[in-house]
């Protein structure tokens, strides 16, 4: 039987409003103990989800402050256990008064991410609703909160689902086969089971494609910022982020390590990384932020090139562009158009594979930096087309959940290769089952603690 558990589920810091909340067997008559209400009826009596107005207790009744209260009884809760909520004022005083008060009723600190757990394990979510959650709350801009709406509504959670019925009822079939094991696949149903396989194994290729962009949904697009020593790559990243996020001085090799700052524009998030300096040196630290920088580089979404567009254009200035091109969509920024001599540079770029657009601009005066802003806007419309805002809450949107699906899809790819070779079905079946249980890992339905320990490790106290 589970334990009584209460957190206080608003932020840290004096609010308006402050909420704590309760889960588990006795929740509302622990919050009866801390709630008087004005009127008649107490708190355990009161229907399912109605709020009362009242007086709130410390430990030895007295009064602390007035507000509301409900109970919400199980199954009907969000954990699916016998919940209740107080609200007062956002006074840290007050509520941990009121939290010491749930203690001596007879309540636990709530563990980080325990409701939402609690949750899951009583069938209310499953795994990818419950990830949907604390995306929703770190969500950053309008489309990442509406993936992370759709999913916790169960729209990636139906797609999964369809694609593991289509293989259970593969996977019948060769169980049924097992059982007769005189009669062979005829060819008419060999046929039908390869069609299935292949069907499934489409259905995760296309879920799979759909990993890049939840990812920079979530998480942003990496727009890692490139070049020579003092070219104002750290000028620019402080221009772009509206506030001093990097040191900036006249002294060439400043940036010895990546700096990071994050920025939305029209409505898309951007994931800025500033870099050290390009270039060989004999010291030991430097040289360190040079390969750091170059393993940032391998990792970019776009790539921002800035270069002193008052200095002469270099072969080491076309060999990095080379690179930037090869490796992602390229942006060369030609700075300090506020002095003398700038211009934009005259290169021929042989690299390949991605976009390279030029925007000239002066990162310390901020002319030119609406051109900049609106060409990294084009290149996120281009990764965020609007024909697809319908798909929004169907995007696998972390490391865990792409990784479960391609493991399921390679599982899917060997089982329809040995189905065309005319290998047995007791040895399909292990490849179809292997799938299934990948699949289940991305649910929930095969539960391994190591995987449910980490997602919950990322919520706050009292979610």
């Amino acid at each position: 039987m589970s334990e009584l558990i209460a957190a206080v589920a608003t932020p840290p810091g004096t609010g308006g409003v402050g909420i704590l909340r309760l889960s588990g067997p006795g929740a509302a008559r622990a919050a009866a103990q801390v709630f008087r209400p004005k009127g008649k009826r107490p708190l355990t009596e009161a229907p399912d989800r109605q709020l009362l107005y009242g007086t709130l207790l410390d430990r030895e009744g007295r009064a602390i402050d007035t507000g509301l209260a409900f109970v919400s009884r199980a199954p009907h809760s969000y954990t699916g256990e016998e919940t209740a909520e107080l609200q007062c004022h956002g006074s840290p005083m007050v509520l941990s008064l009121v939290l010491e008060a749930l203690w001596a009723a007879g309540a636990r600190q709530a563990r980080a991410g325990e409701f939402t757990q609690r949750a899951f394990l009583n069938g209310k979510l499953d795994l990818t609703q419950a990830e949907a959650v604390i995306d929703l709350i770190d969500a950053e801009t309008p489309a990442a909160a509406r993936q992370a709406a759709g999913q916790l509504e169960g729209v990636l959670s139906r797609r999964i689902e369809e694609i593991y019925s289509g293989l259970t009822d593969v996977m019948a079939h060769f169980c049924a086969v097992l059982d007769y094991p005189d009669e062979d696949i005829d060819p008419f149903q060999a046929q039908q089971l390869q069609e299935a396989l292949d069907r499934q194994g489409e259905a995760l290729q296309a879920l799979l494609r759909t990993s890049r962009r939840g990812r920079l949904l979530t998480q942003g697009i990496t727009c890692v910022l490139i070049g020579r020593p003092n070219a104002g790559k750290s000028s620019l990243l402080n221009a772009l982020a509206g506030y001093e996020r990097a040191i900036v001085t006249h002294i060439p090799g400043t940036t010895r390590d990546t700096v990071e700052g994050k920025i939305t524009l029209a409505g898309h998030p951007f994931r800025l990384v500033d870099t050290a300096g390009l270039r060989d040196s004999d010291d030991p630290i430097e040289q360190l932020g040079v390969e750091r920088s170059r393993a940032a580089m391998a990792q970019a979404d776009l790539i921002l090139m800035v270069c002193d567009g008052t200095q002469p254009w270099t072969d080491e200035d076309t060999d990095l562009l080379n690179q930037a091109v090869d490796q992602a969509d390229t942006i060369l920024v030609a700075n300090k158009s506020d002095l003398p001599g700038h211009g934009t540079p005259m290169f021929v770029s042989d690299g390949t594979g991605h976009s390279l657009t030029v925007v000239g601009l002066s990162a310390k005066t901020g002319l030119g930096m609406e051109l900049l802003e609106e060409a990294l806007t084009a290149q996120a419309e281009a990764l965020f087309p609007r024909t697809q805002e319908g798909a929004y809450g169907q995007l696998l949107t972390n490391q865990r959940q792409t990784d479960a699906v391609r493991r399921a899809a390679e599982s899917v790819a060997r089982a329809s290769q040995a189905l065309a070779a005319g290998i047995t079905p007791d040895a399909l079946l292990t490849d179809v089952e292997a799938a299934m249980a990948a699949l289940g890992e991305l649910t929930g339905k095969t539960l391994r603690e190591d995987i449910t320990s980490r997602i919950f490790e990322r919520f706050c106290v009292g979610k």
